[in-house]
């Protein structure tokens, strides 16, 4: 059996992650009562008819049962069930955005008079010890839709266990540091080729960006000492049984001198980790590098395509 357990902030796109996963075959369950996880689990093993199952389990559980989620999942490995842990968050602006926009109540305030920003601000705190069992955050802040069950279908369904899936994201800081950042390298002490007018128009994609940081032998220099520290380090984090990765580069505006990082490390790293996720999210690109290194698929995000409220 693969168990994958959908958590998360309410709005975060939970809902879309689980129909994600029932498309592609998971026998799905919304707001299932944590402590209904073992039976269930034990009844569709007897069955034998259900290879894959997906559950949501969020703060519209009971407190109590929250609190014993740990221990249920300890006897789940105990048990030798295969699981995965997905945690969805999204900054509380956005989220406070997404609930005015479909006029929909927050969880937390059906039965209290919290406000809606009181009502985010507790759900976080109540999914605190989740969070920190997660394997796998998404930050769906920026994300449409389509990028969400994409990143489902390509990071946890086809996620291999024995395999550490790394993902490489560059970033603006002047949007904010990526949620779901395991590692953040800032390389926004490099030169900037955006200040030359002739350039401003590029990315870190482009040759004319290309040539003009492979000129500075400071760019070489920090992008070796990188590579060398995970190089160094990157076993030791799928020794502890980490099953996914997430290396964030940031500069400025996210669109030249973290985009061109963000390539150049993926591109030696590939070789020893077999494939490597890039996401460049200013740029709206997502793809797998052994796949399309010259021709990266193209976000279908829209400013108007965001998760809906789960």
């Amino acid at each position: 059996m693969q168990l994958v357990i959908i958590s998360g902030r309410s709005g975060s796109g939970k809902s879309i992650a689980l129909q994600a996963l029932e498309d592609l075959g998971y026998y799905a369950i919304d707001n299932l009562p944590a402590m209904l996880l073992g039976s269930l689990v034990d009844e569709l093993r007897d069955q034998g008819d259900r290879a894959h199952l997906a559950v949501s389990i969020d703060a519209r559980n009971l407190p109590g049962a929250l609190e014993r989620l740990p221990s249920l999942l300890d006897e789940l490995r105990q048990r030798k069930i295969d699981f995965q842990v997905i945690y969805l968050t999204t900054d509380a602006r956005i989220l406070l955005e997404r609930y005015s926009a479909t006029r929909r109540r927050h969880p937390l305030t059906r039965d209290s008079e919290m406000t809606l920003e009181e009502a985010i601000n507790k759900e976080e705190t109540t999914l605190e010890d989740i969070r920190d069992l997660a394997d796998l955050l998404i930050d769906t802040s920026r994300l449409s839709v389509h990028d969400l069950r994409r990143r489902i279908t390509d990071q946890v369904a086809h996620q291999r266990r024995d395999k550490l899936t790394l993902t490489l994201e560059s970033f603006g800081y002047k949007r904010g540091v990526p949620l779901d950042a395991d590692l953040v390298f800032d390389v926004r002490c490099l030169p900037n080729p955006y200040w030359d007018p002739t350039l401003r128009q590029f990315t870190g994609r482009d040759a004319e960006i290309v040539a003009f940081l492979n000129s500075y032998p400071i760019v070489d220099a920090m992008s070796d000492d990188i590579l060398a520290w995970l190089e160094r380090w990157l076993p030791a984090y799928q020794n502890s049984q980490r099953s996914y990765m997430t290396i964030a580069i940031g500069c400025t505006g996210g669109q030249h001198r973290s985009v061109y990082m963000a390539e150049k490390l993926a591109e030696k790293l590939t070789p020893s980790m077999g494939e490597v996720q890039l996401r460049h999210r200013e740029l709206g690109l997502h793809y797998t590098i052994s796949e399309q290194l010259a021709a990266p698929l193209v976000s279908a995000s829209t400013p108007n395509e965001r998760p809906e409220t789960s």
